[in-house]
């Protein structure tokens, strides 16, 4: 059975250098807000090329955060709106909602999958003080018309970076392309801790302090709390391996996009229909897509997932249940987003990690050709 992702091979590509750094860890006696965190969080910035990293317990901790600050700033108040892509995984909304911000769904694209920027300025009101751009299954959510946007209706730009770290648009990485980015360490993102993990990254030192105390019981200063914080912290352990994760991760994502690129060269089978790029489909290392999925569509996707399987090949389905349909939303649930809708029917996450090898990919592409269209 080839996976849909091997995580134990993963993190055996890192050997002895994970092992150790975890050893160093146990041996320093030190396991909370500490020099690997510390290390980590210069190490991040200096990547991305932002001024401030803050480590965090998750992803959706980050977005929480970020809103939560901007609301103890004043620049945002409780019941504004919030512009999110409807098709995206719930952390995006339920990271407004947590805030009591109101989430308004905007339909993506129905080739990039990504937020349809043409479609923003219609659901803009008075209330709106923010896009959440996610730059879904790694791929470049922002373009220069929603810049334009958070320009003219003076709306901050928040990232949920959970997908692409390591890509590019113009130069400059995602996490340093908005006013904040929410970042995720979840296992089996392309940047992925042993456990769960995250962090935000800005260039506002006003918003990382805020956010810096909010994470740590609304404290800067042992036993001296100035706001109703939680307790989201990145802890020491976490910190070291993905440390020694992040010196790997260029090279990491160039293979997956390596991968992609074979995919998009040698997949021909009429009832699928690939992942749409604004370049040659030869050239996937273009740098504005890190791969962190691989989604093709298909009309009869249930048929052609089952036929992989029965194949030897795990494939996943990101995401099922549009968040509109879910029963945390049911306010939502009347709601027509049909391109999203359409898209949980459709969409069908191949293969792609790191680790895979040429026989691996190549079966990937064979079995697909070999699907009856």
């Amino acid at each position: 059975m080839i996976k849909f992702l091997d995580l134990k091979a993963i993190n055996d590509s890192y050997e002895p250098q994970l092992s150790n750094a975890i050893k160093s860890v146990l041996d320093s006696g030190w396991y909370l807000l500490g020099k690997e965190l510390e290390n980590f969080e210069s190490e991040y910035s200096a990547f991305l090329g932002c001024k401030h990293t803050i480590g965090v317990a998750n992803g959706l901790d980050a977005l929480r955060l970020i809103f939560k600050a901007y609301l103890e700033l004043g620049e945002i108040q409780e019941g504004d709106e919030v512009i999110v892509p409807a098709h995206t995984f719930i952390a995006s909304i339920l990271a407004i909602t947590d805030n009591r911000l109101v989430p308004v769904l905007v339909e993506p694209d129905p080739n990039s999958f990504n937020l349809d920027s043409s479609k923003i300025e219609a659901a803009i009101t008075p209330k709106t003080k923010a896009i959440l751009v996610v730059h879904l299954y790694g791929q470049i959510g922002i373009n220069q018309e929603m810049v334009d946007l958070s320009k003219k209706y003076h709306l901050k730009i928040v990232e949920d970076n959970a997908q692409a770290i390591g890509a590019k648009w113009k130069g400059k990485n995602t996490g340093n392309l908005g006013d904040a980015s929410g970042h995720s360490f979840y296992p089996g993102k392309n940047l992925g801790a042993l456990g769960d993990g995250g962090a935000v990254t800005t260039n506002n030192l006003e918003l990382a302090t805020v956010i810096r105390s909010l994470a740590n019981y609304g404290s800067l200063e042992k036993y001296v709390h100035g706001y109703q914080g939680l307790n989201s912290r990145l802890d020491e352990i976490q910190a070291a391996v993905l440390r020694v994760k992040l010196r790997k991760l260029e090279a990491d994502n160039n293979k997956r996009r390596f991968i992609a690129a074979y995919y998009l060269e040698h997949i021909k089978n009429s009832s699928v229909i690939l992942p749409f790029l604004p370049q040659e489909a030869n050239a996937a290392n273009f740098e504005e897509h890190v791969w962190h999925l691989f989604v093709i569509k298909s009309k009869n996707r249930d048929v052609l997932q089952s036929y992989l399987e029965k194949n030897g090949i795990q494939t996943l389905i990101h995401y099922p249940i549009p968040p509109h349909k879910q029963g945390a939303y049911k306010d939502f649930n009347e709601m027509g987003y049909p391109i999203t809708e359409t898209l949980s029917k459709e969409v069908l996450s191949l293969p792609i990690s790191p680790v895979m090898t040429e026989e691996e990919y190549k079966k990937v592409v064979a079995t697909i050709n070999s699907y009856p269209d």
